[in-house]
Order: C-alpha cells, then sequence, then structure tokens
C-alpha cells in the first residue's frame, strides 16, 4: 500500500463537501450540522435547485447547533474541503440489489470523480454510493488518489443494525456489544460471530447468562434480519437514510478527530485472509488520513470461506465492467 501522506497542513478538515443532495445526501448533510464538526459545509448536486433548497432548510437549524456556513456549490467550492462525502447515484428500488446499480452509478462517477481530480483535492473521499465496495474500487481508480485518501462507508450501517439487533435479542445496551458484518456491503455480507462479544464475554456465553440456549437458530436470525433490513425499508418507505446518515457522521468523527476508531469501511485488500486487488468491507483504523491499516480479526474457516466467496462475487462484477 502507497504510503500515508499527512495532508492536515493543506486541507480544511472543518470543511466537508456532500456531493448528491437525494434523501441519503441530505440526511447527511443534517446529521453533519448538527454534530457541530464542521464549521463549513457546501452541497453539491447536479440539480442546483435542489442543493440550495436543502442548504436552506438545514441551516434553518443552525440556531439549535453550532454556528457554520452551509450553502449550495460547485465542484470548485470542494476543492480544499477536508472531507468530500459523495452519495450521487441511482436508488435502490424495491426489489432491487445493491449490485443491480452498478452500471447506472459507475456511469454517474465517471462523470463525478474527474472534476474532483481536476481541483487537485488533497482530503478524505468518503463514498457512501451504492454498490459501495464497487464504487470505491472505481473511485480509487478514477481519481489517482493514495489507497488509504478513498474509503467507502462499508459495513458500518449493517454492524450498527447486528449490534442493534443482539442488543434487543439480549435486552443489553448495543453500545456493549461488539460485532462485525464484513465482506459486501450487500447480499453476500458475513456476520463475524466467532469474535462477537458483549462487554468482552464471549456471545454464546452471554446468551446463555440471558435464558438463550438454541445459538444456531438465533444467530442465522439475526444475520438474516440484518441483511434484509434495507429491503424491509425500502419496500415501505422507498429509502434508507437515517441510519445511513449517522454513520456517516460517525466515519466523519474518527477522521476530523483523529481517533484511530475501528470501523469497517471499504478499503483495499492486499492479500489479507487470501485476497487482493478487491475493496472490501472490514475492521480498519481510521483516522485523519482516512484508512491506516486492516485489524486482524479471529475468524473461524465457514467465515473465511464465505469472506472469499464475498470477494469473488465483487472480482467477477468488476471483470464484467472491465475495471479489473
Amino acid at each position: 500500500m502507497e504510503k500515508i501522506n499527512d495532508c492536515s497542513s493543506c486541507i480544511n478538515f472543518r470543511k466537508a463537501a456532500v456531493i448528491g443532495c437525494g434523501f441519503v445526501g441530505s440526511a447527511s448533510a443534517f446529521s453533519l450540522m448538527q454534530s457541530g464538526m464542521f464549521t463549513e459545509m457546501v452541497l453539491i448536486d447536479a440539480n442546483k435547485e435542489r442543493a440550495e433548497g436543502e442548504a436552506l432548510d438545514i441551516s434553518h437549524g443552525i440556531p439549535f447547533a453550532r454556528p457554520m456556513k452551509i450553502y449550495a456549490g460547485n465542484y470548485d467550492d470542494s476543492a480544499d474541503a477536508g472531507i468530500i462525502i459523495i452519495t450521487a447515484g441511482a436508488n435502490q428500488q424495491p426489489g432491487e440489489t445493491r449490485l443491480d446499480l452498478v452500471k447506472k452509478n459507475i456511469k454517474i462517477f465517471e462523470s463525478i470523480i474527474p472534476e474532483i481530480s481536476k481541483r487537485n483535492f488533497k482530503g478524505i473521499m468518503l463514498i457512501v454510493a451504492n454498490p459501495v465496495d464497487i464504487l470505491t474500487h472505481v473511485a480509487i481508480k478514477l481519481s489517482g488518489l493514495p489507497e488509504n485518501r478513498v474509503i467507502g462507508s462499508g459495513t458500518v450501517l449493517d454492524t450498527a443494525r447486528l449490534k442493534c439487533e443482539i442488543g434487543e435479542h439480549l435486552n443489553v445496551d448495543s453500545r456493549s456489544v461488539h460485532a462485525f458484518i464484513i465482506g459486501e456491503h450487500g447480499d453476500s455480507e458475513i456476520a463475524a460471530w466467532s469474535c462477537a462479544n458483549v462487554s468482552g464475554i464471549p456471545l454464546n456465553d452471554f446468551c446463555e447468562m440471558r435464558g438463550h440456549f438454541d445459538h444456531k437458530k438465533a444467530t442465522e436470525k439475526i444475520a438474516s434480519d440484518v441483511k434484509n433490513s434495507a429491503y424491509e425499508i425500502i419496500s415501505r418507505k422507498k429509502a434508507t437514510n437515517y441510519g445511513i446518515a449517522m454513520s456517516v457522521k460517525r466515519i466523519c468523527e474518527a477522521i476530523v478527530r483523529d481517533e484511530k476508531s475501528i470501523l469497517p469501511v471499504s478499503a483495499m485488500m492486499h492479500g489479507e485472509y487470501g485476497i487482493k486487488d478487491i475493496v472490501l468491507s472490514m475492521p480498519s483504523i481510521v483516522g485523519k488520513n482516512g484508512f491506516e491499516t486492516h485489524v486482524p480479526i479471529a475468524l473461524n474457516k465457514e467465515e473465511i470461506e464465505n469472506l472469499q466467496k464475498s470477494a469473488a462475487i465483487l472480482k467477477g462484477i468488476l471483470k464484467e465492467n472491465n475495471l479489473l
């Protein structure tokens, strides 16, 4: 991997740019405004009036948060941003998988990423549009940026959903649950049960403490509910936006505050678990330089095999689209 470059002296980490003002982009901008992390935020959309309307609406919440400048702009306005968040892309429709969006959203990225590159962007590029692992790969190739500075939102949201489901199952605070969804952010994702625990207590042991003994049935149901949760939401309200907006805020926090947090973001694999040259969502250290390194977690043989199958699915799609 290319050596991490410290860009903190040449960019404004208190400035964010959000490209795409649909459901996800606008909810993310609203979440970021509430966070108080940024003093400036520019919204960019192919529909300039939509961006202007969202900026105006969100700005009316500033008196209840912290002072900042929010406005609609263009790619020139994003050049010095510490983080560019790309949510632009076609929405997932009822019955449609994330991978079904590939061709449509690659074309959109082919129009967006070169515009960012022209401005000699020095910050972190956070990809949120789906399929996020594929599009993060595309963004790395199109931008020419170091791999560490192009990351995807990955399975940060899926992992939050997993923690939520486990917390509800055990009637404990989900913040005390430590578990990951890994692999593709999509239908081939894997719940890494081998390393799951509640405040350091192995998951199965904690389940038995709470009166649950049919571990296989429970874990299969939880994993299925997590994987299908986006479909359930989309079938009812046509889009998912609030959960992913909070995920975007969490990733931005780790970057802006240089937290060195461990989050399952999308980043390039270089031989870990026998996988290379594919972007996957895996636990990673995230700080001011974006991706720092993958964190090895204990996986059993079946989980590793499923992870490799997930990687193979993504590799096949990349080859079909001449991206490998």
